[in-house]
């Protein structure tokens, strides 16, 4: 693919990753892009870099618009190595006069490439630089999503370069927002909240004021993945203050894991008790659907049912995983319940809600436990359980 026009003098040079599926535990079904940006001016600035195996698309793409020993300066807002992997072989190409990070960028730099010869200059938070015709304002915007990790803001092109802000794992021909279905674009964007930045939506809320103080005008967002925002700039910004927030909807989830069936005879009840209480609702077989995209709707759903059979002691290794996984992203303010089947010792239900606990659910009830196989009488139960899970959430919102 060839280089991309974002504004006038500044260019898409990244690369589309169409093959990738895994995204340390994350499923990209979709693939991703690693995006770059190239803004030609007096002092011809390069911003991030592109996964290591992709460093000669990055060069080509250079080599269309400019050539690439020409290239005075490298921004690394961020320093993961999707974005700066292959920053050794771009350094050496380049020579460049200066490497702008931010101070916690500096150190992961080091850290990372061990290279203390390269020409670093750290910024911080209101420093500007000057291109010539341009300037580049910083903003530190610490574990969005890591330590490291700024914005960097060209005013002359209202442009705001946001390295992992605002992106998707998509992988399109396509590089704008408003060249795509957008209710994908949502989608892809909205997973891509809830399992990276969900644990840091107090940095999302304090980056969001830290702009608003700066009156920063943009018009375009260049993310670091995915695609680049200039039709529904407001839209996504909206949308991540919503998200940060945690803002449930009158929605439950479902997620089960079971061994001959018995618990997901259970978990269908239990559907059908929050649906009598106008829920929507989802259910999730926890072997058929990746934790990752569980957790996209986890992002606004009030109430998560847990089920699992009891297996050597404890629960399923796919709902340990599962609920480990949760634990670590964060979410807040959500009710939970749980049930399950077992042989002859019965766990897993306990384990349920001791997890839930550690997440500082709300758990309404202990839950429920079936011997091997649920009787009517049982299902009946799973049926009042849901229904009272479903008239905690309409009390609460």
């Amino acid at each position: 693919m060839e280089p991309v026009v974002v504004k006038d003098n500044v260019y898409w040079v990244g690369s589309v990753d169409w093959n990738v599926r895994n995204f340390h535990g994350y499923s990209t079904h979709q693939g991703t892009t690693y995006n770059a940006f190239l803004a030609i001016d007096d002092k011809v600035t390069l911003f991030d870099t592109v996964k290591p195996g992709f460093g000669g698309e990055l060069v080509d793409k250079i080599r269309q618009i400019t050539d690439p020993e020409k290239i005075d300066y490298i921004v690394v807002d961020h320093v993961e190595m999707d974005h700066s992997g292959c920053l050794p072989e771009i350094v050496s190409l380049v020579k460049p006069e200066k490497i702008f990070c931010s101070p916690m960028g500096k150190d992961a730099l080091l850290h990372h490439f061990h290279r203390d010869d390269w020409p670093y200059q750290v910024v911080k938070t209101g420093d500007r630089i000057s291109l010539g015709k341009r300037t580049v304002e910083f903003l530190e915007t610490r574990m969005l999503h890591w330590p490291d990790s700024m914005f960097s803001y060209i005013p002359e092109d209202k442009l705001l370069i946001s390295n992992d802000g605002f992106g998707q794992h998509w992988a399109t021909s396509e590089r704008f927002d408003d060249e795509v279905d957008s209710s994908e674009l949502f989608k892809q964007a909205a997973k891509y909240y809830a399992n990276i930045l969900l644990p840091f939506s107090s940095r999302v809320t304090a980056a969001f004021q830290e702009v608003r103080e700066k009156n920063w005008a943009f018009d375009t967002i260049a993310t670091d993945h995915g695609l680049i925002w200039r039709r529904d700039v407001d839209k996504i910004l909206q949308s991540y203050v919503k998200w940060s927030r945690q803002e449930a909807t009158a929605k439950a989830l479902v997620v089960y894991d079971t061994m001959w069936h018995s618990t997901a005879k259970m978990a269908s009840a239990v559907l059908d008790g929050l649906l009598l209480e106008g829920l929507s609702v989802r259910l999730f077989d926890l072997r058929a659907n990746s934790r990752d995209d569980i957790m996209t709707d986890v992002l606004d759903a009030k109430a998560i049912v847990f089920g699992s059979s009891t297996i050597n002691n404890g629960m399923l290794p796919q709902m340990a995983d599962m609920l480990s996984y949760m634990k670590g992203l964060k979410p807040t303010g959500k009710i939970g319940a749980a049930f399950g089947s077992y042989g002859w010792s019965g766990e897993a239900v306990k384990l349920l809600n001791h997890m839930m606990e550690e997440m500082k659910f709300e758990v309404p009830d202990p839950g429920i436990r079936v011997k091997y196989v649920p009787t009517d009488a049982d299902l009946a139960k799973c049926v009042e359980l849901g229904r009272k899970i479903g008239k905690a959430v309409n009390e609460r919102l």
